[in-house]
């Protein structure tokens, strides 16, 4: 029961956040910490712009799937068909489930500035930062031991920037990535013990 308890913790904070996003409350409050991080087109550089652009378009559609399979490729060499095996289908069971609680939860894109990027489907959980939570978590979680500490590195940067980029870009509430981030790493956590179960 133990191995269950943070990714049950985890995802019932997803859940819980998603039931009050359409509350005034946490509408305000997103509101409060997006404000700041906003980058509007006709007053923020064109670099970082572009920037930000390229690294939520790293995070999403064929490129994430690209550097997903390039990291299951890594994973399968330094460390077995068992954990690759087990980082694809949690890569594809995250964006599944992200799909699903945007419909579920259908929470209105933000309005606040222009759009900075292509957006199509609700916004609660990040899609976004879902899937690179659940893939550079677990990629640090069962990484080879003279990997880890570069993993665990590589993970941090990737999950925060990816998460900055989409409030900044104007298509994400703070929320949506809060939630998106959790939801991830429940899947990484539960994926994670799952691997330890299956090696002992």
């Amino acid at each position: 029961m133990g191995r269950w308890l943070v990714p049950t913790l985890l995802l019932g904070a997803a859940l819980l956040l998603g039931s009050l996003v359409q509350g005034p409350a946490l509408t305000a409050a997103d509101v409060a910490l997006a404000t700041p991080l906003l980058l509007r087109a006709d007053a923020a550089p064109p670099v970082l712009i572009a920037f930000t652009q390229g690294i939520s378009w790293l995070g999403g559609g064929i490129p994430r799937w690209t550097l997903a399979l390039l990291l299951v490729a890594f994973l399968w060499r330094k460390a077995g068909r068992g954990p690759a095996l087990l980082l694809a289908a949690t890569a594809v069971a995250a964006n599944l489930a992200s799909s699903l609680l945007k419909i579920i939860f259908d929470r209105p894109r933000p309005n606040l500035v222009p759009h900075l990027d292509h957006v199509a489907s609700w916004s609660y959980p990040s899609g976004h930062a879902t899937s690179v939570t659940a893939i550079a978590l677990l990629l640090a979680l069962l990484a080879p031991r003279p990997w880890r500490r570069v993993a665990a590195w590589c993970a941090a940067a990737a999950i925060s920037s990816t998460a900055l980029s989409r409030v900044m870009l104007g298509v994400h509430w703070p929320s949506d990535v809060l939630g998106g981030t959790m939801l991830g790493a429940a899947f990484a956590f539960a994926a994670a013990g799952i691997d330890r179960r299956v090696r002992r």
